[in-house]
């Protein structure tokens, strides 16, 4: 009998499961929030998403950091904006990629700039053995919203191929009645198309490649008819390719990457460019791992990157830099309950001074249901090529924010039940922020040491009996993240946020609710009460039937309550609205 196996393009992070809090996405849970990544992070993980009203400009906050403090990534490589320095949340492809993973706290000695409140991957994978299957998802929408997914696979023993492809589109013209609120201008239409190839030379060797293109056009809300009607045009591409080597102790992934970012912004509708950027990255990275006892590995890690960057109307004029990183993780197991991992990292930024960073966990399992990890890291992130080079304002002197942090992970499991509980600490240094000068316009300075800190927690429940299937979860984040200049708490970091989900299973018909609480956000530093958004609770309900020939039809109503709430200030979300969906299997 042939044993089906699957093929990773991020190697690393399952590894991490000992020491840190990891939220997997199946493709299941993905396409239950399928408008866009904001909506998927914010009813199922305990990070505040900030969305200028649906489907517009989106950031993170992560424990309680910044956007620039999170770091996405795309099977195994960094795809923050070199530009921004963050993800663009809503710019993202999601929808074609296998599974998404959240991982909580600080990952800088394996994952570089920007791991520092947390880290989320998007990953490939390729199967083998597996034949010809696709999928397709077609839903329709409240405001003119349409979404259409296809992702078709062939494989054998020696070959593996994958071929997906989306697009989204709305009008996205929602009121808020009792606010005089209107989305005008809202409207995004955005694509995407993935391919990925594995191929095994033989039983050691084995060579994969995947490239990803997406282009996006986002219109930016306005108050009022008589305003300019701006729009946002983006175009990347990703192209990935593995070299894999695995040997009974040894095994080598050798990858070389090359990302291609380009965006446009228009003041105007159908007028000229305003601004706008083309940053180009080549990426060659090698990652080592030699098992020298049974139960002592050793890992080693080297990166190389040159970025290159043109900015329009903004003053960056070509500019590039180099970076260099060597990393050692050395993993030893002790006993069979007992797990330790010690890191060090040194990268070389072309120009900017970079620290050593460290990392060491541990995991230890007390009893058979009982689990406990610790875990200590330095992280750090350098300045984008806005925060140096951008004009007026970008600030050649800054020096990279660098992170402490603590954490502590406790898991208890039984056969239906398992609760986790995650207290934190991280001692945030030379944040870089852009202040206003006396001269008229804003300036990069690193400022602030920030000491964030907190608890993430999460319970599950799982029950199959007869031909019913229930998962329940509940997570809750308590989150103080505060400015030690002004001893107050950070913008757009709520104190208390809470995620519920309950999915019921009775043969071919399922349901499934989402509940999210979000504290109140202050907007400002200052802490202004009448400024601050208001607590909310929001609700989705959703159906589906599989039915003849793998045909699934399902329905959902987002936000059953009719609540009206607002993630960022002034620009509020929808309120109650629907959808309808069909997929099929072949």
């Amino acid at each position: 009998m042939k044993i089906d196996t699957v093929f990773l393009f991020d190697s690393q992070i399952n590894k991490q499961q000992n020491f840190h809090l990891l939220k997997q996405f199946s493709r299941e849970e993905i396409l239950k929030n399928s408008s866009n990544l904001s909506e998927l992070l914010r009813f199922q993980t305990p990070i505040y998403i900030k969305e200028n009203g649906r489907g517009a400009v989106s950031s993170p906050s992560f424990r309680g950091t910044t956007a620039q403090q999170t770091a996405f990534l795309w099977n195994g490589i960094s795809i923050n904006s070199t530009f921004l320095g963050q993800g663009d949340i809503n710019n993202i492809g999601f929808l074609l990629t296998d599974n998404i993973i959240v991982k909580s706290g600080g990952g800088s000695v394996l994952y570089g700039s920007g791991a520092i409140g947390g880290s989320i991957h998007l990953d490939n994978s390729l199967s083998f053995d597996k034949g010809f299957s696709t999928q397709i998802l077609s839903e329709i929408a409240s405001y003119q919203s349409f979404t259409n997914v296809l992702k078709s696979k062939f494989s054998n023993d020696k070959f593996s191929v994958q071929l997906s492809a989306n697009q989204s589109i709305s009008k996205n013209d929602y009121e808020v009645i009792e606010k005089k609120y209107k989305n005008i201008n809202g409207q995004y239409n955005n694509g995407s198309l993935n391919i990925a190839l594995a191929y095994k030379i033989n039983q050691e060797h084995q060579i994969s490649w995947i490239s990803e293109y997406y282009s996006g056009n986002q219109h930016f809300p306005i108050f009022e008819e008589s305003q300019n009607r701006a729009n946002y045009k983006t175009l990347n591409s990703k192209t990935l390719g593995i070299w894999s080597w695995d040997k009974e102790r040894f095994s080598n992934r050798f990858r070389i990457a090359f990302l291609e970012d380009e965006f446009r912004y228009y003041q105007k509708e159908n007028g000229l460019q305003s601004s706008g950027g083309n940053a180009q990255n080549l990426i060659l990275k090698d990652e080592l791992n030699y098992k020298i006892l049974n139960n002592l590995s050793l890992n080693f890690l080297s990166e190389f990157q040159k970025n290159k960057a043109v900015g329009y109307l903004s003053g960056i004029d070509r500019v590039s830099r180099l970076v260099f990183s060597n990393a050692m993780l050395l993993k030893y197991n002790p006993t069979p309950t007992i797990n330790l991992e010690l890191g060090a990292k040194k990268e070389s930024v072309q120009r900017i001074y970079s620290p050593w960073l460290f990392s060491f966990a541990g995991n230890w399992k007390v009893l058979k249901n009982f689990q406990t990890a610790f875990s200590f890291s330095k992280n750090f992130r350098y300045p984008s090529f806005n925060d140096l080079y951008f004009q007026p304002g970008g600030n050649i002197d800054l020096l990279p924010e660098t992170s402490l942090q603590y954490e502590w992970k406790n898991q208890w499991r039984n056969k239906n039940i398992s609760f986790i509980i995650t207290p934190y600490f991280m001692n945030i240094k030379d944040m870089i922020r852009w202040l206003p000068t006396s001269d008229g316009y804003w300036k990069a300075f690193n400022t602030n040491q920030v000491y964030s800190y907190g608890i993430e927690s999460q319970l599950v429940f799982r029950k199959k009996w007869g031909n019913h299937l229930l998962n329940s979860s509940l997570g809750y984040a308590f989150t103080k993240s505060i400015n030690q200049a002004t001893l107050m708490q950070l913008s757009y970091v709520p104190l208390h946020k809470a995620n519920v989900g309950i999915d019921y299973q009775y043969k071919n018909a399922k349901i499934y609710i989402q509940g999210l609480v979000n504290g109140k956000t202050y907007t400002d530093t200052m802490q202004n009460e009448l400024d601050a958004l208001q607590p909310y609770f929001i609700l989705n309900v959703g159906v589906s039937w599989l039915g003849w020939k793998n045909i699934e039809i399902g329905g959902k109503i987002n936000n059953l309550t009719d609540q009206i709430y607002a993630t960022t200030a002034y620009y509020y979300m929808p309120k109650r609205n629907y959808s309808m969906s069909l997929k099929i299997k072949i």
